[in-house]
């Protein structure tokens, strides 16, 4: 176990942010899914929505900006193939 100050605040803020990223991934996760199951219009109002948390993810470091990229890709051909 840390014994400096700064140690111990460094755990507690890394814990936060740790489980903040997680919420925002696992939110965005199933935003996708709930995408990809959509109809036509439904998915045409989800869509910027869903890019724009994938771009915070990318953004912060959460996922890597490739991965944004290619799923973002992918979304917005299945949304345009419907």
């Amino acid at each position: 176990m840390a014994n400096h100050k700064s140690a111990l605040k460094r755990i507690r803020s890394s814990e936060t942010k740790r489980l903040r990223n997680r919420y925002q991934h696992k939110t965005t996760r199933n935003a996708i899914k709930k995408l990809r199951e959509a109809d036509k219009k439904e998915a045409e109002t989800l869509f910027p929505t869903v890019v724009s948390m994938l771009d915070k993810l990318a953004k912060n470091n959460v996922i890597h900006k490739n991965k944004a990229a290619n799923l973002k890709s992918k979304l917005a051909k299945h949304v345009a193939a419907l």
